[in-house]
């Protein structure tokens, strides 16, 4: 987006026209700083000195890693990161090298309408959805971050006066210092999350609503030939079904759909056993005061635990109820879905029933599948010259 310099950018939604700058919004800025949940009521308050409709703040690096949004841009943000904007866009990049001291507007990063035309991000995003008229000022960092702060007007308001760019910078310093402030909180948050991580001794990652990783632990990176690391900070299963599995979950996550509930699939190795058991825990509440923006955490259990029988192992990791554990049981044991149903007084289409909902749980695709993985299970407890109960 800007090279390798984080980026931190504010964008702001429409109020009626107030006054003067005072110093109660001064002290509400300074009060972000802390409580970066009070920046959308800040981001209102700017949208009314500007008559702009609004936008976010965000933390980005090569990718975004933190952003809040005020309600009426979350349309727009929205189409932003899934359009990959940020990105592709030359809006920021040309408002940094400008590095002007103060809020520049649309004029003075283009020549003319004819030049922003050009820009994807006007003629596919800000045109159609009828905004195009902004005002933005760039603050570089000695962290080697740079804040950007950009208010979006509707096109057919026009351009930005400037009278506003004249109030907006006089709030440019404050808005620095309490940006600043929370970038660094942001950082120190992020670590706090890889450290709550390595609390739990298994391998683990926080990944955030498009599924980049915000944070992980040294197991996680360990893990070179069953978890793969992908360019935008993206990671793959070695497992090709597993990851599927996993891009499911994580999409299902980021747009808040019921199927973004907790859920667990083997991830097999070369030798198509399994070799790890993926959980996906989404984060809700206040863990998202630990993990900042974060949708979920993957956390990966080898399977080696010795504690326990195969069956009772599968059962605890895949959430299978106690019927579920029996068929599974039966049918690691060599046992046909009849043979199961004759044992256990059931008809066979009720043990079918309980065999689909294994097979779901487990992540396996077929009957063979899942068999092989308790196979897998037994070997890695009991060792390749042990015999097992």
């Amino acid at each position: 987006m800007l090279g390798d310099a984080r980026v931190v950018v504010l964008c702001c939604d429409p109020l009626v026209l107030g006054g003067g700058v005072d110093q109660q919004l001064i002290d509400h800025i300074y009060e972000c700083a802390f409580f970066p949940g009070e920046w959308p009521s800040v981001l209102d308050a700017l949208s009314q000195i500007a008559d702009a409709r609004g936008g976010c703040l965000l933390t980005a690096h090569t990718s975004v890693l933190n952003w809040t949004t005020s309600a009426s841009m979350i349309e727009v943000w929205d189409a932003l990161i899934e359009k990959n904007l940020l990105a592709c866009g030359e809006r920021f990049r040309r408002l940094v090298e400008l590095q002007h001291a103060g809020f520049l507007t649309d004029q003075d990063g283009y020549a003319n309408e004819a030049e922003m035309a050009a820009d994807p991000l006007y003629r596919d995003l800000l045109w159609p959805m009828g905004l195009g008229w902004a005002t933005a000022t760039a603050v570089p960092l000695p962290t080697g971050d740079t804040i950007v702060l950009t208010l979006e007007r509707f096109r057919s308001r026009g351009p930005v006066e400037p009278d506003v760019v004249e109030q907006l910078d006089v709030l440019r310093p404050h808005l620095a210092r309490s940006a600043l402030l929370s970038a660094r909180l942001q950082l120190e948050r992020a670590r706090a999350a890889s450290e709550t991580l390595a609390l739990l001794g298994l391998p683990a990652l926080v990944f955030d609503s498009v599924g980049r990783v915000v944070a992980a632990n040294s197991l996680i990176e360990d893990l070179g030939l069953q978890v793969h690391w992908r360019a935008g900070d993206r990671i793959a299963l070695g497992d090709p079904a597993a990851d599927a599995q996993l891009q499911v979950v994580v999409a299902a996550l980021g747009q808040g759909r019921p199927g973004g509930a907790a859920r667990s699939f083997a991830v097999r190795g070369a030798d198509a056993r399994a070799s790890l058991v993926a959980h996906v825990v989404p984060v809700r509440g206040h863990a998202r005061d630990i993990f900042v923006h974060g949708a979920g955490v993957l956390v990966l259990t080898p399977v080696t635990l010795p504690q326990a029988l195969p069956v009772e192992l599968v059962r605890s990791l895949f959430d299978l109820t106690p019927a579920e554990a029996r068929v599974a049981r039966g049918l690691g044991a060599g046992q046909s879905v009849e043979e199961i149903a004759e044992a256990s007084g059931l008809s066979a289409t009720t043990i079918r029933n309980q065999l689909r909902g294994v097979l779901e749980k487990t992540g396996c695709r077929r009957q063979a599948e899942m068999v092989a993985l308790l196979g897998g299970l037994a070997s890695a407890r009991f060792g390749a010259g042990d015999a097992g109960p």
